[in-house]
């Protein structure tokens, strides 16, 4: 029996994930009081049951002690019981963010006066030591729900070999910032600029002609050539040293042309070359000129 734990931050996406894993054939229970997590394991893996996958939820939505499930855990593995922890991250201000659209009141805020940025201050050191014991970390601040679930596929359908580090290429305008969570930045604007060539002024880097002219100059070849060259260093020894997410941000004058070319180019030679999750975003592309 292939069972999965699925924990992490309030907000961060556990819901979502049990959802997906219930699609993919997994008989899924979400927040199980712990005092019944090892009755639940032992009723499920008896012989004869036609249950082969199970993922169960927990949170602190009831302020579980933590300490309890750590001792259930070692009781589990004593007696012989196999299982996986997912735990889905999320950065405070993306939390922070998804609580206010949804104005719901964090599980553990009524302890610190009610503030959302407390209760999350509270819960990552309440799950600080499940976070550690976990076999996958996926952080979806910055991941399309249909990214997430390539991810889950990956882990638990395909049974590919996974890592928890998820690189994120964005492109984005100088003009309207540099992203606050972006790990590296890389300036593309050395390369001439598009929007002064009224056929391709109104197009993106998502489009041929707009790929065809960026690409066309040796420089930009050079500079990608030069940069999936230092990813594929760099990636590793972040897999290596723990890291979670990397943010790897390509910036020109607007975020439409330059930056949209070479993104997409970066995406498209670093997506088979490692087992860790890989999205692309485009953050100025629905800007006006």
């Amino acid at each position: 029996m292939r069972f999965v734990i699925v924990t992490g931050m309030s907000g961060g996406g556990k819901r979502t994930a049990l959802k997906m894993l219930e699609d993919a054939g997994f008989f899924c229970v979400d927040n199980l009081p712990i005092p019944l997590l090892e009755k639940f394991v032992e009723l499920i893996a008896m012989p004869g049951r036609e249950i082969s996958k199970v993922a169960l939820g927990l949170d602190v939505r009831t302020d579980q002690s933590f300490t309890d499930v750590g001792r259930c855990f070692e009781n589990l593995e004593a007696n012989g019981y196999k299982f996986e922890i997912l735990f889905m991250e999320a950065s405070d201000a993306v939390l922070i963010r998804r609580y206010k659209e949804s104005r719901r009141m964090h599980p553990l805020a009524s302890y610190e006066g009610g503030r959302v940025e407390d209760g999350i201050k509270r819960e990552r050191k309440v799950l600080e030591s499940m976070k550690k014991k976990a076999d996958y970390v996926i952080d979806t601040s910055n991941l399309l729900t249909r990214v997430l679930k390539e991810e889950l596929d990956r882990i638990f359908v395909k049974n590919e070999e996974y890592n928890s580090l998820m690189v994120t290429i964005m492109s984005f305008g100088f003009k309207n910032g540099i992203p606050s969570d972006a790990d590296l930045v890389f300036d593309v604007r050395f390369l001439p600029n598009p929007f002064y060539i009224e056929e391709l002024k109104r197009l993106t880097g998502n489009d041929k002609a707009v790929q065809d002219y960026v690409m066309s100059f040796p420089e930009a070849e050079e500079f990608i050539g030069k940069l999936t060259d230092m990813l594929l260093f760099l990636i590793p020894n972040y897999v290596k040293e723990g890291k979670y997410q990397l943010i790897v941000g390509i910036g020109c004058t607007g975020g439409r042309h330059r930056s949209v070319t070479l993104a997409n180019e970066l995406y498209h030679r670093l997506k088979h070359q490692g087992n860790y999750g890989l999205t692309i975003q485009h953050r100025d592309t629905g800007n006006g000129l």
